[in-house]
């Protein structure tokens, strides 16, 4: 493969991987590529981050494919930096080969060697040290023979025998120095110990994915080893570091949401008339009022009633509802918040916090939304909360409901739910359901999509800012 088609092919892993590149920006990084030459695999890097690369977000994807395409080495080998020698006289990949060779002892003495390397490249901080390490460590410690004479690697293999966690003790001692524990110091020491280590395993990861990119190809280890991007997370299976980064999306998107859901008058139409300000203007015309003034409308801001789902088969898809609406509260006049298994009860009280494990926790324990056996009864939900909250949907309400719809095959009370979006300004329903799977099985979406204004997909960021943008102000 030609350096020009591995760099079309690599732009095209990065729109697969859903970062936007145009066909413009790979012209722009061919001309960066024959202007900075391969020879400097660091300004290569940073020429097509300029070219290729738009936003922040986007960054670890471009990198980890970066890596990929454009590998630093081939196996244990030369350095492109490198150029063949490491101004010893040998090959970068040295260190490597005599790995090789000391892989010939006893495996327990060759774990030993790199534990006691890895704590002083841990201790000093030498990131290049630590890279050598994950690269020697991958070579003795992470690979096992495979069929077809290919061999496979893995991370966890490395880690195991490393077991960086346990140094710990060792490297807090050694950077303390005897000096007090508990205090200031040992919190400094240990949260840049965590650091470290957490670079190394990332130093460790890149190493396999390079040498399974050897073994299997590029394409076939980019499609599996490329994660993916924040706004494309799937809230059904967003981890506790997905939810951290959807926490830094959700509340610019609530901002946008209240915009978008802000009554407002339509094109043309003004507020009251004012009779003093019209009659006024009338007597330069001989008291014709050729022109009319009228009074500015008050700035409203609208209510919000969100129903959440946070039964089981929607855990995660809960997390993000109550993100959601705890970022919606600053935007509206009024947010009640009602959660529902099989009964409804309103958690509004519960998202004054700003912790969401701990309004998770709350709102499972002393929340009612249980009534018979605890699945989804989307219909029984809808009724208790007609008959307990009868004034919480009014005409300048927006009513959001979030959830799945499956219902388990029981009543859905679809009268009921007719009666509350018709009382609403507004009424929406985010499924985070794939479309292709509404009215399968148990799911309602059929009983209940023809009631609201309208029923999207929701599966991840990108998705919601996609609804919020189709909604026009009325």
């Amino acid at each position: 493969m030609s350096v020009l088609d591995r760099t079309v092919a690599f732009t095209a892993a990065l729109r697969k991987a859903g970062v936007p590149v145009s066909s413009a920006e790979t012209v722009d990084a061919s001309r960066a590529l024959g202007a900075v030459g391969l020879l400097d695999r660091g300004a290569l890097h940073a020429a097509f981050a300029a070219t290729m690369c738009k936003r922040p977000t986007h960054r670890a994807t471009f990198d980890m494919l970066f890596d990929l395409y454009f590998p630093p080495r081939i196996g244990a080998g030369l350095s492109v930096d490198d150029h063949g020698d490491d101004g010893g006289g040998r090959p970068e990949g040295g260190d490597a080969q005599q790995r090789g060779e000391v892989t010939d002892l006893d495996p327990d003495m060759l774990r030993e060697a790199m534990r006691g390397d890895l704590l002083a490249a841990l201790l000093d901080g030498d990131e290049e040290a630590l890279r050598r390490l994950a690269r020697d460590a991958v070579t003795a410690l992470g690979s096992t023979p495979g069929g077809a004479g290919q061999r496979s690697w893995f991370m966890y293999r490395v880690m195991r025998a490393l077991s960086p966690d346990t140094l710990i003790a060792d490297l807090l001692a050694a950077m303390l120095g005897g000096a007090t524990t508990g205090g200031l110091a040992e919190r400094v020491a240990r949260q840049t110990i965590t650091e470290r280590i957490r670079s190394f395993e990332e130093m460790v990861a890149a190493e396999v994915r390079r040498r399974l990119a050897e073994e299997r190809g590029v394409d076939a280890v980019a499609k599996t080893a490329v994660k993916p991007l924040a706004d494309q997370v799937d809230f059904l299976r967003a981890s506790q570091r997905d939810l951290v980064e959807l926490r830094r999306q959700v509340y610019p998107l609530a901002r946008r949401l209240a915009t978008r859901l802000t009554a407002r008058r339509r094109l043309g139409r003004s507020g009251r008339l004012d009779f003093r300000r019209t009659v006024r203007a009338s007597l330069a015309t001989g008291g014709v009022p050729l022109e009319t003034y009228h009074r500015p409308h008050k700035p409203h801001k609208p209510e919000l009633v969100v129903l959440c789902d946070v039964s089981g088969s929607v855990a995660s898809f809960a997390h993000f509802t109550l993100l959601l609406t705890h970022a919606l509260r600053e935007q509206f006049a009024k947010v009640r918040a009602f959660a529902f298994i099989d009964t409804t009860d309103e958690v509004t009280r519960f998202l004054r916090g700003g912790d969401l494990g701990d309004m998770m926790a709350r709102i499972a324990g002393e929340a009612d939304l249980v009534w018979l056996d605890g699945h989804s009864d989307y219909g029984h939900a809808f009724e208790v909360f007609a008959q307990r909250y009868p004034d919480a949907v009014g005409p300048k309400t927006s009513l959001l409901v979030l959830g799945d719809a499956r219902n388990n095959y029981r009543a859905t009370a679809s009268g009921v739910f007719r009666k509350l979006c018709a009382q609403a300004r507004h009424s929406y329903w985010l499924n985070p359901e794939p479309r292709t799977y509404w009215g399968s099985g148990d799911s309602a979406t059929r009983a209940y999509a023809d009631l609201v204004d309208e029923m999207v997909e929701c599966r991840n960021v990108e998705q919601l800012q996609a609804f919020i943008e189709r909604l026009l102000p009325s």
